[in-house]
């Protein structure tokens, strides 16, 4: 069967299963691209980076049997797609760690987990469904990135992430910019429905990132001594980007809730000039609506039944009427907006 012992992989005939993509990285940082659809050397110089389809059964049924990793590493490697979890001993760090989407149009907004464990001599990465750092890492490899240690090319998938994240929240305050220009304009069709997808995109980011922000900032406390240098991450930075990362997305989730709060307060300013509008207008025709009324009970003695002006006098007294209550609400100061 198809194996990787360390210190260095090596495989029989056969390339890995459920495979999407694998670098070598030398001793001297650079990274070598290898064929997927070839069986990986054994080599005792540098370590590995593969990296897995979990969608792939035959890759799943793979990991579930890769030598060298606890069994807690390999849960977490081939687990469900549940809640974020980063865990650390001296030989292995491996967890669960959030990323955004990526589709062939570029990055989405959709949250999805990037499951991973690393030894000193090689970083095993899975996913279900494409994701946006794992791919701007590998492209940063592909560009002549040197990395130190396995535990760089997580920091660099992590930089990634709050890359990716950073240039979102970007976008969304670029996009709130413009619709408070609407708002001060009162030109905000369709913009209520617009802030609650962004209301949305926030709380989801804030979510995934105040867990990841957890996650570094337990492995921070935790004495860097316990792990191997190669393993040991940069928590404390990583940490602090995360911390400032979250406020940001916290204070667009606050700003879109008073952009939405500013419109809803414009469409009830407007309802009350309507209903204002229309209380007017049915004030002025009740005294009319009264006279028809009482013109119309056709009973003897009436006004101006007998007369040749009576219709038209009515319709005097009806409009006389009406001027007179306009007047009065005028006078009163009722009929101001």
């Amino acid at each position: 069967m198809t194996h990787l012992p360390s210190p260095g992989p090596t495989v029989g005939s056969d390339p890995l299963p459920g495979l999407v993509w694998a670098f070598r990285i030398h001793d001297d940082g650079g990274a070598e691209e290898l064929a997927v659809d070839r069986p990986i050397e054994p080599r005792h110089d540098g370590w590995l980076w593969l990296h897995f389809n979990l969608a792939d059964a035959r890759g799943c049924a793979f990991l579930k049997a890769f030598p060298d990793l606890p069994e807690e590493a390999i849960e977490a490697l081939v687990g469900p797609d549940t809640h974020q979890q980063l865990q650390a001993d001296s030989a292995c760090v491996y967890g669960v760690i959030a990323d955004l989407g990526r589709d062939f149009e570029g990055i989405t907004e959709e949250i999805r987990l990037l499951h991973f464990a690393m030894t000193e001599r090689c970083l095993v990465s899975a996913r279900r469904r494409a994701l946006n750092a794992v791919e701007a890492t590998r492209q940063a490899l592909r560009g002549g990135r040197r990395l130190e240690s396995v535990a760089s090319l997580l920091d660099l998938i992590v930089d990634h992430i709050a890359d990716a994240i950073d240039r979102l929240a970007d976008d969304l305050a670029v996009q709130m910019d413009r619709i408070e220009e609407r708002i001060l304009d009162r030109e905000t069709a369709g913009d209520r429905q617009r802030l609650g997808a962004f209301r949305r995109t926030t709380v989801r980011l804030h979510r995934q990132l105040s867990g990841l922000r957890a996650l570094f900032h337990r492995l921070e406390a935790q004495d860097p001594e316990a792990l191997s240098p190669p393993l040991r991450l940069e928590a404390g930075r990583l940490s602090q980007r995360l911390d400032g990362l979250d406020h940001e997305i916290d204070a667009l989730r606050d700003r879109a809730r008073l952009l939405q709060d500013e419109i809803s307060s414009q469409l009830v300013e407007e309802t009350n000039r309507n209903l204002r509008a229309l209380s007017i207008v049915t004030i002025l025709f009740l005294p009319p609506t009264l006279m028809a009324g009482f013109f119309g009970m056709n009973l003897k003695g009436m006004a101006f039944s007998d007369h040749d002006l009576g219709f038209w006098s009515g319709v005097v007294a009806s409009v006389v009427s009406s001027v007179a209550t306009y007047l009065v609400l005028r006078w009163r100061g009722l009929t101001r907006g």
